[in-house]
């Protein structure tokens, strides 16, 4: 469908002219190494409640978890749930108050900074560094991959020119601004996203004749299902998956136990925390971070799944045909398709601010990991603005050469590894180390190893999604996957995750046993 070429030309000026202002209004006030890493320490609940939740919903949850919506059914809304409950109460409650206190009196600058300054051991700080800057790349090129997928078919320009576009418009507020610079264009992006996606709600229920009506329509739709679909425990768009049969094991473990655990330990949010300038900073940011957690997830998993009902009134089709077989491409097919031209552009505006709120977040924390945790701990210059600056030119061009590689249908996956692998590296010494009284850097260390060392063993010869692309289990034993269904179908945060924790639990009371009393493990 095409759009008004002159309305879409001035609204997307406007609203880079208005990210590029906002931006350089961060950056004026950006005076020291620490404006440039934890924005001053001193930043309003609502910006840190906007830029944590526009830093996670990204377009993942708009373009990959709706097509993964409109492929698998309202299962999905279970992620909504787990996503307040556990990535904002719990996250701000007990997590991030803790984050503010400790990080703001060790004076903690990034996240491997903060497990390093915890545990007392540079070791610590070079492991959770490499890993981010290993993983990270993957999670940011499917952010680029989302967004530039809705840019070609919207703007009529080729891929790979949306996708070098996007990464370069974005990297300009980040590598001059800091912190400051991307919690205030998040703030910004997120007004914007909150907008675009109770419009999109409210248009996609016109298109289908209301809640009640559509939601009707799909549960009649379950006659449909694809016979491959059903023999894997598809039972409908408005009803969970079989217990215990594959795609259960997806829904449930991949997405909503993968992503709603996954957000407690990633590095990028864990620092806006330490953005606080107190803990009544956090109590406020609860209140406009749940709602907006809860239109963000919630629009984007009815929507996809409501497509359905659209294309099948229209075409006789089903969404996921539609699209060719690529789950990614359907949000943007549905967009072009169902919605008045005004609101194709204005949601345009909403992805891009999804992706680059969330972009600008994950080019900061990988370049300042590179930088500070990696390259120069301990060396002066590893603190200077430039020398940040360069470690986000130099992932931002990695995680842009990593998108060309990728294959599709992959940011709802990706976003799931990235999340998985940071719960399962992280998130047991992180808890260990905000509340224990000594706690033990050996407990620490063999739990993010074992952690990570899991998830990438069942990630490569036991999860069936990954084991085929990667092909290692292939080549070494001649079959993907070790084992069969439906453990090929568990994903590896339930193995690996429980490995983690066991690791620090049980190295953690062994120190503090073998310790003499008062003296730290």
């Amino acid at each position: 469908m095409a759009v008004d070429t002159l309305t879409m030309t001035v609204l997307v000026l406007i609203y880079l002219a208005a990210t590029l202002i906002i931006g350089y209004l961060g950056y004026r006030q950006t005076k020291s190494s620490e404006d440039y890493l934890v924005a001053g320490r001193c930043s309003h609940p609502v910006v840190i409640a906007l830029s944590y939740g526009a830093t996670f919903i990204s377009t993942s949850a708009i373009i990959g978890f709706g097509g993964q919506a409109a492929n698998l059914g309202m299962g999905l809304i279970w992620l909504t749930v787990l996503n307040i409950g556990v990535g904002i109460l719990l996250a701000f409650v007990i997590f991030g108050k803790k984050t503010r206190e400790i990080g703001h009196r060790l004076s903690a600058v990034t996240f491997p900074d903060l497990m390093c300054k915890l545990y007392k051991s540079p070791l610590l700080q070079y492991i959770a560094g490499f890993i981010m800057v290993v993983s990270m790349p993957l999670y940011t090129a499917a952010i680029l991959i989302g967004g530039a997928r809705f840019i070609e078919p919207t703007l009529g320009i080729d891929y790979a020119t949306a996708l070098v576009l996007f990464a370069l418009i974005t990297a300009v507020y980040v590598v001059f601004g800091g912190l400051i610079a991307v919690m205030y264009t998040d703030a910004f992006q997120g007004t914007i996203m909150l907008i675009g996606m109770t419009v999109l709600l409210s248009l996609t229920l016109v298109a289908v004749g209301g809640f009640t009506a559509g939601s009707s329509a799909l549960s009649s739709m379950a006659t449909l299902v694809p016979t491959s679909l059903a023999g894997q425990g598809m039972t409908g768009w408005t009803s969970m998956p079989a217990l215990g049969s594959p795609i259960w094991f997806t829904v449930v473990t991949t997405l909503v136990l993968g992503v709603g655990i996954g957000v407690l330990a990633q590095p990028q949010l864990v620092v806006r925390f330490m953005t606080a300038k107190d803990n009544k900073s956090l109590n406020r940011a609860i209140l406009v971070g749940g709602p907006f957690i809860l239109m963000m997830t919630g629009v984007a998993f009815t929507v996809g799944a409501l497509s359905n009902v659209y294309f099948f009134q229209t075409s006789g089709t089903l969404a996921v045909d539609a699209a060719g077989g690529n789950v990614d491409a359907i949000i943007p097919l549905f967009m072009n398709q169902a919605m008045p031209d005004i609101f194709v552009i204005v949601f345009m505006l909403t992805l891009l601010s999804a992706a680059m709120s969330t972009l600008s977040a994950l080019y900061h924390a990988m370049g300042t990991a590179l930088i500070c945790d990696l390259w120069g701990r301990g060396r002066e210059c590893a603190l200077s603005m430039k020398a940040h600056q360069a470690g986000i030119v130099i992932m931002m061009g990695v995680s842009t050469a990593l998108a060309f590689l990728l294959p599709v249908s992959i940011i709802a996956r990706a976003t799931a590894m990235f999340m998985g692998l940071c719960a399962c590296a992280f998130l047991p010494a992180f808890t260990v180390g905000l509340y224990a009284q000594a706690p033990s850097a050996k407990a620490a260390l063999y739990s993010m190893i074992s952690g990570a060392a899991a998830w990438f063993v069942w990630t490569a010869f036991f999860h069936a999604a990954e084991a085929k692309t990667l092909g290692l289990c292939q080549a070494m034993f001649g079959k993907v996957t070790l084992l069969g269904s439906p453990w090929a179908a568990v994903d590896p945060i339930v193995i690996a995750l429980p490995v983690s924790f066991l690791a620090m639990v049980l190295l953690q009371w062994q120190c503090g046993r073998d310790q003499p009393a008062g003296v730290p493990a």
